[in-house]
């Protein structure tokens, strides 16, 4: 039921972090992958796949740029033929107060959180509505149900986000497709090391967590996996928290 052989997957982000984390997990359950960045160097992402026998695909490009959506996608089909899997991950954060949030980072972090995920769907989608089939994951964040400190743009694209997961599973569940989200909760990545690095804010996320302790990009890769396989056929168009306990709290 959770065995993805024969699929092909699209990861962005995945470089590092949560979406190196996913883009492994497909793998291990079969998949090949596309694995997508704006900066980092993929070859650690690459290398794991790789040892796992999986065929994969690196592409550099700016997701943050519209422009530069169809020539991934294209070079994507070009390579595999199809794409049976999008998990739209790439994302960044700005930390500024919400009176002090410059223009540029609000934009910045639309571009790439929503923008690209909204495009990369609909270009993807239209591939999979060819197909009569296809599964899409879009990253989310407890910050699509919470509003945040300092960080305006982002919880604001991460609402979107939520939002965007159900409208396009309102019109392409009929066709063969799923689109649903995962909201990861505090994990260990790029995003939360500022966060991680006060002693006294990690100590009070620390101890909302039931589980006690700050996830890993491992955790998601399971979640990832299960949304991507036949097991979550009747699944469509909701948000699956990852998150330790958070909102149970």
């Amino acid at each position: 039921m959770f065995d993805l052989s024969g699929k092909v997957a699209l990861v962005t982000g995945a470089a590092v972090g949560l979406g190196q984390g996913v883009a492994v997990g497909l793998a291990q359950a079969g998949a090949d992958v596309i694995v997508v960045t704006n900066r980092s160097p993929l070859d650690e992402t690459i290398a794991k796949i790789e040892a796992l026998g999986r065929r994969v695909l690196p592409i550099t490009a700016n997701l943050g740029d519209e422009a530069a959506l169809p020539g991934v996608v294209s070079q994507a089909i070009e390579t595999f033929g199809k794409i049976d899997i999008l998990v739209n991950n790439a994302g960044i954060i700005r930390r500024t107060p919400a009176a002090d949030h410059a223009a540029q980072d609000w934009h910045d972090v639309i571009d790439l959180n929503l923008n690209s995920v909204f495009f990369l769907c609909q270009l993807v989608g239209r591939e999979m509505i060819k197909q009569g089939s296809g599964k899409i994951i879009n990253i989310a964040s407890m910050l699509t149900f919470q509003g945040g400190i300092n960080v305006p743009g982002y919880t604001a694209s991460k609402h979107a986000v939520a939002g965007i997961t159900k409208a396009l599973a309102n019109e392409w569940a009929s066709k063969g497709i799923n689109v649903n989200a995962i909201a990861p909760g505090y994990m260990v990545t790029d995003n939360t090391a500022q966060l991680r690095a006060d002693a006294s804010r990690s100590q009070s996320i620390l101890e909302r967590i039931p589980q006690g302790r700050w996830g890993t990009p491992e955790d998601l890769a399971g979640a990832a996996v299960f949304l991507a396989s036949s097991g979550a056929d009747y699944i469509n168009g909701h948000v699956l928290a990852v998150d330790g306990g958070w909102l149970a709290r």
